[in-house]
């Protein structure tokens, strides 16, 4: 079992809120052993001098979409599976250049790219996936043209194969059974109206009260959760009431949706990239003018529901949600959410809130023993600069996913 004995760094574990220095820390195999303020015992580990640096927990980026090459979703209609596939290799390489070794994936992934990263096929972050997103005929994960009355097939139409179209009870039973059984780690459903897809007003309802339940039901019973895509008061107080975890966008979120989440143990992920992004470039890659003005609704209540939500209490996760050529982008999400939270706190949401999200608290966003080996080595003091995460992964000079190395620049 290889082993590696970092040095001369400046800790940066999330739970402390400051940078300590004087740390040693022990790695054997793809697990952290031993992380110590007095020196360590390690005669047969390869010692890594870190040279001053800031050592920290890999990102997590808790809202992507790996699949989802294309900035106007339904040029993936005419994408065979392969294309897809392969763009999403080339998407995963970025996020980990980024310094992101988790995210979760909030439709479209399957277990086949996730099983690809896990078993080394292709170098991605570790994957938690929803599978295909969920949610009524009309609804934001119905692409469909309004001259296409039939399901198309999914088998060589990249867009249909990340998205399921349920209505009815029976129906949204099956269809999350259906994720669960290709090894989905969450489900998504969509309960209110979204800016990327067609026809759907951003205030629409989706999904009934019973529709809901039945999908919350569902995960439950098989030991997973539903998260759900909703904007508006109404749509994440129906979310809170039948039993949803954690809530997708919440943009126009108010003080009584976000204590009714804060009462119910909830999670908010929010994405202000995704808006900033879209309304500067979406246009050149073929979104449309009613698709932007919806944009233009939401983009304003970002910042406004990150103050909500710390007022009430509701943890927020760091995401990106941005769209095929946009998820360049994915690291500027720390500089948006300058504006009303400090540093440390939107550190956390990348590191702390993520692996709640995840249900891997202890594993993933700590560098505390028994965690996965998963670090990055800044360039600087992230706590007082946090550009230092921008620049594609510049100034990250070294990246570690499960104990091995991805990106080493000391040598």
């Amino acid at each position: 079992m290889t082993a590696l004995h970092f040095k001369n760094f400046a800790l940066l574990e999330p739970e402390f809120g400051e940078l300590r220095r004087g740390y040693e820390l022990l790695v054997e195999g793809d697990t952290i052993r031993e992380v110590s303020d007095k020196p360590l015992k390690s005669a047969k580990a390869d010692v890594i001098d870190c040279g001053g640096r800031t050592l920290m927990p890999g990102l997590i980026d808790s809202h992507v979409h790996v699949f989802l090459s294309e900035v106007y979703i339904r040029s993936m209609e005419s994408m065979p599976l392969t294309l897809m596939t392969a763009r999403a290799v080339r998407l995963m390489k970025g996020m980990l250049d980024r310094g992101f070794t988790s995210v979760r994936d909030t439709g479209g992934a399957d277990w086949g790219i996730k099983e690809a990263v896990e078993k080394g096929d292709v170098a991605g972050p570790r994957l938690f996936i929803a599978g295909a997103a969920i949610g009524p005929t009309g609804g934001h994960s119905d692409p469909r043209r309004r001259t296409d009355f039939g399901a198309r097939c999914h088998c060589c139409n990249a867009m249909a194969y990340t998205m399921n179209v349920s209505d009815g009870i029976s129906s949204v039973r099956k269809s999350a059974r259906e994720q669960m059984r290709l090894g989905a780690d969450h489900i998504k459903i969509m309960m209110s109206g979204g800016v990327a897809s067609p026809y759907d007003p951003l205030d629409s309802m989706q999904f009934s009260v019973d529709e809901v339940k039945a999908a919350v039901e569902e995960a439950k019973a098989f030991g997973r959760y539903v998260c759900a895509h909703a904007y508006t008061p109404e749509a994440i107080t129906r979310a809170a009431q039948c039993g949803v975890r954690a809530i997708e966008h919440g943009n126009l979120i108010d003080d009584a949706s976000a204590k009714l989440m804060a009462e119910n143990n909830m999670f908010l992920t929010a994405n202000l990239v995704a808006y900033y992004a879209m309304k500067e470039r979406a246009a050149e890659f073929g979104m449309t003018g009613d698709m932007l003005a919806k944009n233009d609704l939401v983009i304003d209540g970002g910042l406004r529901s990150l103050e909500i939500c710390k007022r009430a209490g509701v943890p927020v996760a760091y995401g990106s949600d941005l769209l095929g050529q946009l998820q360049v982008d994915q690291s500027r999400e720390f500089l948006l959410r300058r504006e009303v939270l400090s540093p440390l706190e939107i550190i956390r949401s990348a590191t702390t809130v993520g692996a709640q999200i995840l249900r891997m608290e202890g594993k993933l966003g700590t560098l505390r023993a028994g965690a996965f080996a998963d670090m990055i080595l800044v360039d600087g003091d992230p706590l007082k600069d946090l550009g230092l995460f921008q620049e594609q992964g510049r100034h990250l000079t070294a990246i570690m996913k499960g104990g091995a190395f991805y990106k080493n620049a000391l040598h």
